[in-house]
């Protein structure tokens, strides 16, 4: 009598708990990255990469919008396969940027996006996410450079603070469009 009862009551806790278990509503994603976009995000094309003619250019008008602002710029492009078209440091611009600069324009172009996507994934808790990717660098200032519907290369400006970095770099991309 005392197995039949233990099994008894066994039997109608496993089903109590079984049920609770089945109501309970399907809970989003902790985290946002957990969540899968239904198109590829970040899909632009590649096109052919951009010449040295146009990317100077690109360097002039950066260069101008520094100037106006009184900032002293490190200021790259690079072709849709990440290689240095053009470069300027502009005087009394920071040596560190020299790197950084031509960092933000690689990033851009490899991952097909402005460097600030990653700058805010980390300041919404993605820094493990971010941190496992290769060659990032997080911080505004990089964007790619796109000309009839295709990522021909990236402009990467440093030597300020992040948005004077986006500034500078942003009037210039904008003549891409």
């Amino acid at each position: 009598m005392k197995f039949s009862a233990s099994a008894l009551l066994i039997s109608g806790l496993t089903v109590f708990c079984a049920g609770a278990y089945a109501q309970t509503p399907a809970q989003p994603p902790a985290n946002p990255l957990d969540t899968v976009p239904e198109n590829m995000p970040f899909n632009q094309p590649y096109g052919a990469p951009i010449a040295a003619g146009p990317a100077m250019k690109l360097i002039a008008e950066a260069e101008a919008e520094a100037k106006k602002h009184n900032w002293a710029m490190n200021i790259a492009v690079v072709d849709s396969g990440g290689n240095l078209v053009a470069f300027e440091r502009m005087d009394g611009a920071q040596l560190a940027s020299i790197a950084i600069a031509q960092h933000k324009a690689r990033s851009s172009v490899k991952f097909r996006r402005e460097t600030k996507v990653f700058e805010d994934a980390i300041q919404k808790g993605g820094f493990n996410y971010v941190a496992t990717l290769d060659d990032i660098v997080a911080s505004r200032g990089g964007f790619p450079l796109i000309e009839d519907g295709k990522i021909v290369g990236a402009i990467g400006c440093s030597g300020g603070t992040g948005s004077q970095d986006a500034v500078v770099c942003g009037a210039a991309a904008a003549m891409m469009k």
